[in-house]
């Protein structure tokens, strides 16, 4: 909704005000409630990018918060809520939980920021769990609001509701509207919160053995009545999951779509997924209106992510005997920064200075956290064409992880087994845009550097796997790809809904793709075409790797442990954990190393499919090393949509 939908009032002295046409309408009995969210804050405060140490108008919660103040003045009745993925997300998060730590009574910046906001409540997403629950306990004791969460179990009991919850299920926040009239009413407004149950994969070295998960839409059942035999007169459900299938399926991760089918539920609010909705990423799915923004005919919003957009739900509220029902409903999001034109970004809200000032102190220790220097580079460090060839941000990933599994196998059972390393390009472009690459000249290497290199506080792994499964393996991550017509001109190479961080590159063998087949997996993982494969010439050390040979595979522990679905990393090949992170892997490795030559050894390749191109988007910054990209032929074809740079691939 823009802000043409909006009424202009003329106030006494003749200034102008807007005011909602909810508030406008509501008559005597009615009440206007606005419900706002913020969702995949990731410890975003600041507008700043502290991987390339330079202000930016793309994110911030202190730029979110410019909104949030301008719809508490025009708006009677209003809730802020916070929907999950706080903690965790840039080196800021890593400053605070590696290098200052979190004592008892110790303010997170986030939890400060959030507290001078003003927040109302809040829920858990899966990072906040990256951490450890100790962590996380000391880190969620500063909030100033509720912190609830119904699917993380302590003590499982026999249903839902005899649990022993991390966190409070639910809380009923007691509240008083104002109608149009300009009666006060009292309501119990519930807000229950959900976890995709997949943290028990995600994060199992934290998690297992102290607690479990349910099911989202099971928890739920169980709850919702539960909340309104308390008195709830509405209940939004505070989601950190996606907007997905339909499916009451056990332990979807991606389940608000699902969640809405839940009788007693009025409104959802969702994330997870880093999208924004109402919006067209959602326009063909199973019961989801993407225009007016509901799920099953129930008011939603995703508020972006790292404080991009503020999602907004407006609810007319009528007195039902003693209690409300919702009469209408309208959702939207507000961005905080808008994409030019000629691919400049402007600011559409200025940064609160009270947000700003309550994590100052952090943010400048960040800042000298982030500019350490630990060494240098011989060769370029950048992602732009690390989805169409052997890239140097991946190879010193692997470099690092082979370097440091190498050792860990000395002395045990499996020294002497082959060492492979999987490393996928965190930064490349996509949902994040086109300045979301990796990009570090040669010379020093700094902190800043590592972080911007590998993304995650993922800690490292290793699992051992035979020549089947490291074909399907490979198989699984060939699903980046859109199948090719041979002969054809400028087809897009890259599948949309595939996620760059599940395109393993696997070092330490050498293989080819072949486009012309078509992906045995789908996006998610699940086989589409058992029969096909991609994965051609695939040898180790020049010789062709059979079925049954022996590998150890250096990874991280969301793969290891079952994340994105691959062949041979279901968790049960697990053959070492580390207690080290994989960025504290990279840190040691270009320590010790000195001078690290990440130059890309070319070891896959794309079939030849003689008389055909394909095209694909990257970063304008790509520019400057397209003519140095090895064992590929690249040309400049236009701009991309967005703000991305267009090329063209001969195969």
């Amino acid at each position: 909704m823009s802000r043409r939908s909006f009424l202009h009032i003329t106030a006494a002295g003749g200034a102008m005000v807007l005011v909602h046409p909810f508030s406008a309408h509501a008559a005597a009995g009615q009440a206007h409630l606005r419900l706002m969210e913020t969702t995949d804050l990731h410890v975003h405060v600041f507008p700043y990018d502290y991987y390339s140490d330079k202000p930016v108008d793309t994110v911030g919660l202190a730029r979110t918060a410019a909104h949030i103040a301008d719809i508490r003045a025009e708006a009677t009745n209003t809730l802020l809520l916070d929907n999950g993925d706080f903690l965790q997300g840039n080196p800021m998060g890593d400053y605070i939980a590696y290098e200052r730590g979190m004592k008892e009574g110790d303010l997170h910046p986030i939890i400060a920021a959030m507290n001078a906001v003003g927040f109302d409540a809040s829920t858990l997403g899966n990072h906040e769990f990256n951490y450890g629950l100790d962590f996380l306990m000391k880190s969620v004791a500063g909030a100033k609001f509720p912190v609830v969460s119904a699917n993380v179990v302590k003590e499982a009991g026999s249903d839902p509701t005899k649990d022993k919850t991390l966190l409070p299920p639910f809380v009923i926040l007691d509240r008083e509207l104002t109608d149009g009239a300009g009666e006060k009413h009292p309501i119990k407004i519930g807000l229950i919160g959900f976890v995709p149950p997949q943290i028990m994969n995600w994060d199992r070295k934290h998690l297992e053995g102290k607690v479990s998960t349910r099911d989202i839409v099971a928890t739920a059942r169980a709850w919702v009545p539960v909340m309104k035999e308390q008195g709830a007169d509405i209940i939004v459900a505070l989601s950190h999951s996606g907007i997905g299938t339909p499916d009451d399926k056990e332990g979807l991760e991606n389940a608000s779509t699902a969640l809405a089918l839940v009788d007693g539920i009025d409104a959802i609010l969702t994330g997870h997924s880093h999208l924004v909705f109402p919006g067209p990423n959602y326009a063909d799915f199973p019961g989801v209106d993407a225009e007016k923004g509901t799920l099953h005919g129930k008011p939603a919003t995703m508020g972006g992510f790292w404080g991009s957009h503020l999602g907004v739900v407006d609810l007319m509220l009528e007195r039902d005997g003693a209690g409300w029902r919702i009469a209408s409903h309208m959702s939207e999001t507000r961005p905080i920064s808008k994409r030019n034109e000629d691919r400049s970004v402007s600011a559409l809200v200025e940064s609160n200075d009270t947000v700003l000032a309550a994590a100052q102190a952090d943010h400048d220790a960040t800042l000298a956290y982030v500019r350490r220097g630990v060494g240098k580079t011989a060769a370029p460090l950048h992602s732009y064409f690390a989805l169409v060839a052997d890239d140097p941000s991946v190879q010193i990933v692997s470099q690092a992880q082979t370097w440091y599994i190498k050792q860990m196998m000395a002395g045990t059972e499996y020294e002497g087994l082959p060492i492979l390393s999987a490393a996928a390009p965190f930064k490349a472009g996509g949902r994040g845009g086109p300045e979301y690459y990796t990009d570090v000249p040669v010379g020093d290497v700094a902190i800043k550097n590592v972080a911007d290199l590998y993304l995650y506080p993922n800690t490292i792994r290793a699992v051992k796997i035979d020549g089947a499964q490291l074909r399907g393996w490979l198989e699984r991550s060939a699903g980046m790809f859109n199948q090719i017509e041979p002969g054809s001109t400028d087809t897009p190479l890259l599948n949309p809904d595939f996620p760059s961080y599940n395109f393993d590159v696997m070092d330490g063998v050498t293989y080819a793709i072949d486009l012309s087949q078509p992906s045995r997996f789908d996006s998610k993982g699940a086989p589409l075409n058992p029969e096909s494969a991609r994965i051609t010439d695939l040898k180790y050390q020049g010789e062709p790797v059979r079925d049954d040979m022996e590998f150890i595979v250096a990874t991280n522990n969301y793969r290891a442990s079952g994340g994105g679905d691959f062949p041979g990393a279901k968790g049960d090949t697990i053959v070492f954990e580390g207690p080290d992170t994989n960025r504290d892997v990279i840190v040691r490795y270009i320590v010790e190393q000195g001078t690290i030559n990440p130059k890309a050894d070319g070891n896959w390749v794309f079939a030849a499919l003689p008389g055909t191109t394909v095209t694909f988007d990257t970063g304008p910054g790509g520019a400057a090393y397209a003519d140095k990209v090895p064992g590929v032929t690249l040309e400049p074809a236009g701009q991309g949509d967005d703000g991305f740079a267009r090329f063209r691939l001969t195969l």
